[in-house]
């Protein structure tokens, strides 16, 4: 019997969009999760050496099945869940000083801060995302820009300077060749997120985030788990089943990077913030996933209400308060907390994180808690420097663009726009280029009014 001729033809899918392509993954982040699937390594790693075909593609969706029905293994020492009630029964309240929320003017100031610190943060890191610690270093000593203090500029890409290098920095992303932030992911959330509570206000749910989705951006605006569930919106499978099925992304970073609008909207209101985080996040994520988009929301959120650099670990703790206290995320922030606290120096701080996550191995390099630590060393030991602390983020690699952005947010935030120097704001020219049809290109007054606009509201 001939096969049917309407057979897809799955190696000319992109691999984000193919399960069979990285059942590899599968099974590392089922494994992550605490489920007993260890006895199937063989079977995956015979399975992915397939041709990647029809059949192929039906024993994946057989080994997706087997891993839903997988025990959790015994003696697995963390309680994770998704839904949001059940995290905060897990969360670890924090006792810290009620702050006011600030007048009018400095919080404009402050709500500058962070849309320009995101924007700065992502330029900074942009044209050397996926750069590993070894090159970016090598060449940061060699353009005289170590520790790193300065955007990576296309003057600094001389043959001399890049030859030998496996990573080729992208020089149209340069501090020198822009002329407004650059097109991004970290940025573009950011835009949509202010998109959703225009048109939804408050009350949004995962499935009018689900909407924004597939209305206000095209499917090549979205990455790695956001693109699993945006395919997964168009075959039916609704919030929170998006985020889960044959997501092997589901613990990336991706929804790390949606949460700072939430934290802006909310002021010295975390919980909240963290609240509107989760229902952003379970659409394409879980566990984790989840819990990063929270932890970032309430952060930006505390940040908004404070003004002295000696309030960076208070910030952080409100994050952690936030996340259940029995999670690897939890225990990993702890972990670098511990580590500050210990006196251990910040290039020892990223080497241990470094020692614990493999840079070169793309689910480690793109997880959500190792970036998660890395954007929590760099608040600790970039002080509320909005500089030192961008800088930090960036040079330590990983999700480079991601880590900027994130920490430039918390810190804009923090110290509001008047102390973000011209070095860094002179290149975006207030305004960053976005995906988002209705957007285009996002002027950050315009956006600052809105936000304060959603404040109040």
């Amino acid at each position: 019997m001939s096969q049917n001729k309407y057979t897809p033809d799955y190696t000319s899918m992109w691999w984000w969009d193919n399960y069979a392509q990285e059942i590899r993954i599968e099974l590392r982040q089922t494994l992550d999760e605490g489920k007993d699937v260890e006895k199937y390594r063989d079977l995956v790693e015979a399975v992915s050496k397939l041709e990647n075909n029809w059949e192929k593609n039906r024993i994946a969706d057989q080994i997706f099945s087997l891993f839903q029905k997988a025990p959790m293994r015994e003696g697995y020492p963390y309680q994770e869940p998704d839904e949001l009630e059940a995290i905060r029964a897990l969360c670890k309240p924090i006792e810290l000083p009620q702050r006011d929320i600030p007048d009018d003017e400095t919080l404009r100031k402050k709500m500058e801060g962070a849309w320009l610190g995101r924007i700065c943060g992502c330029l900074l890191g942009k044209p050397l995302e996926g750069i590993r610690t070894d090159e970016l270093h090598a060449l940061l000593k060699k353009t005289g820009n170590w520790p790193m203090h300065r955007y990576m500029l296309s003057t600094d890409l001389t043959e001399e300077n890049v030859k030998g290098n496996r990573f080729t920095v992208h020089r149209n992303t340069c501090g020198d060749t822009v002329t407004r932030g650059p097109v991004d992911d970290d940025t573009n959330y950011t835009a949509l997120a202010q998109f959703l509570i225009e048109e939804h206000g408050r009350n949004f749910t995962p499935s009018d985030v689900a909407g924004v989705w597939q209305t206000q951006q095209p499917r090549s605006a979205y990455c790695t788990a956001e693109r699993v569930a945006y395919l997964n919106f168009t075959r039916g499978y609704q919030p929170p089943l998006s985020g889960s099925y044959q997501n092997v992304f589901r613990e990336y970073i991706g929804a790390q990077i949606r949460g700072d609008y939430f934290g802006y909207i909310c002021p010295g209101d975390p919980h909240t913030a963290a609240e509107y985080g989760w229902r952003d996040a379970c659409i394409s994520h879980v566990k984790n996933g989840i819990y990063g988009e929270m932890y970032i929301a309430a952060m930006n959120a505390r940040a908004a209400v404070e003004s002295s650099a000696d309030a960076i670990e208070d910030i952080i703790r409100c994050g952690m308060a936030e996340i259940p206290a029995t999670s690897r995320l939890y225990e990993s922030i702890q972990h670098v907390l511990d580590l500050y606290h210990q006196g251990v120096s910040a290039d020892d701080c990223f080497a241990d994180i470094h020692a614990t996550w493999n840079e070169a191995d793309g689910y480690d390099w793109c997880h959500t808690i190792s970036n998660a630590m890395i954007v929590t060393a760099a608040l600790l030991y970039g002080g509320g420097d909005f500089g030192k602390s961008m800088c930090m983020a960036v040079q330590a690699c990983f999700d480079t663009d991601c880590n900027g952005a994130t920490v430039g947010s918390i810190v804009g935030m923090l110290v509001g726009s008047d102390a973000i120097g011209e070095e860094w704001t002179g290149p975006v020219n207030g305004c960053v280029e976005t995906s988002l049809l209705p957007v285009g290109v996002l002027h950050v007054d315009k956006a600052v009014e809105m936000t304060m606009k959603h404040i109040k509201a």
